[in-house]
């Protein structure tokens, strides 16, 4: 008897803690307002790096600092003639052919490396209503944008120089919420 109890008590703990399951997002607040993002199971090394760096608060000093109407809104380490050539900040790719640059879509950003890599320290969100197919399978997507599109859309409107940099920053603040699905669907 003594054996079944405890069979049917680790089978509940286990059925509850499935039920109470957590989902990190990504929450970016900017003075526009808040963005939340899923980030992807399918990617795991892009999702590790962007909750590893949202924790220790890599971005918080940083801002959307290149930001484009009908295309994308970055943010992150600038770019920089060098491109990224510190190991520690590049990933291997994981393309998934139904990881598409939708509206929305969260990528990695990089530079022209022939491997692909992904610079860590830098995403960008796209913007472009359309998609921006011609970047499938160039640089990795590692999650969407659930929450605050609208905000998006009015970070790539604001003022830029010739280099599309804002004229004045978007700061970002980049956190990581745990939700469960309930959750998720009241917000």
């Amino acid at each position: 008897m003594k054996y079944h109890i405890l069979i049917l008590s680790s089978f509940l703990c286990l059925t509850g803690s499935f039920a109470q399951q957590k989902i990190p997002i990504g929450q970016i607040i900017t003075p526009q307002g808040e963005i939340w993002i899923r980030l992807d199971d399918r990617t795991p090394n892009h999702q590790a790096s962007f909750i590893q760096l949202a924790e220790a608060g890599y971005w918080d000093s940083l801002s959307f600092n290149r930001v484009i109407p009908d295309f994308v809104a970055q943010g992150g380490c600038p770019d920089t003639p060098e491109g990224f050539n510190d190991p520690e900040y590049l990933l291997k790719p994981e393309f998934h052919p139904e990881l598409k640059h939708v509206y929305g879509a969260v990528g990695a950003g990089r530079d022209g490396n022939p491997d692909k890599l992904s610079a860590r320290c830098q995403f960008y969100i796209v913007q472009n209503k359309d998609g921006l197919a011609r970047l499938d399978g160039d640089y990795t997507i590692f999650g969407h944008v659930i929450k605050g599109m609208d905000i998006v859309d009015q970070i790539v409107r604001v003022d830029r120089d010739e280099q599309d940099q804002p004229m004045q920053e978007v700061s970002l603040d980049v956190n990581i919420i745990y939700l469960d699905e309930k959750e998720l669907k009241l917000d």
